[in-house]
């Protein structure tokens, strides 16, 4: 990929697979608790999928005479893997709401909650479709997605080491 970005996605890929293997072992830990949550399972699987993508997608990048259109292709099927677990955990969170439960959710809250997923694999999806079109704007886009994706996995892990046990 391009010389500039180089360094952007090295740091990427080492922050991105520490992180997946950090909430791997600490969805592993809370698995019982997390198992009777409705969605939690989901979105702690959202925020693997995510990390995984970003680190199979910034060692792309890396890989010496790969073409943009190349790159763009590996980045739309990641980043397309990490949008369809990710939409369907957001169908999952707004069909599991529970009006009987003592900490009721409602529908705006579901969508917030599913959302953290959906939208960095739609700025990395973007992304790749962005260099597909020969559009070197897709590399700001995939850069956003994979920032978005260690935000949104790191508020995720927080969710299933802390707010479960509460």
């Amino acid at each position: 990929m391009v010389a500039e970005w180089s360094g952007f996605f090295v740091a990427a890929a080492g922050a991105c697979a520490a992180l997946g293997g950090l909430i791997i072992v600490a969805a592993s830990v809370s698995v019982t608790e997390m198992i009777a949550i409705p969605g939690m399972a989901s979105r702690a699987g959202v925020a693997i999928a995510l990390l995984v993508a970003s680190t199979i997608i910034a060692l792309a990048a890396l890989m010496p005479a790969l073409s943009p259109a190349g790159f763009g292709w590996v980045v739309l099927a990641a980043g397309g893997i990490a949008l369809a677990l990710a939409v369907e955990s957001l169908l999952r969170l707004v069909r599991t709401r529970q009006p009987d439960a003592r900490e009721h959710r409602g529908l705006g809250e579901s969508i917030v909650k599913g959302s953290f997923g959906v939208l960095p694999s739609a700025a990395i999806c973007a992304g790749g479709v962005l260099l597909l079109l020969g559009d070197a704007a897709g590399t700001y886009w995939i850069a956003s997605g994979i920032l978005l994706s260690i935000f949104s996995a790191v508020v995720s892990a927080w969710v299933v080491l802390v707010e479960i046990r509460r």
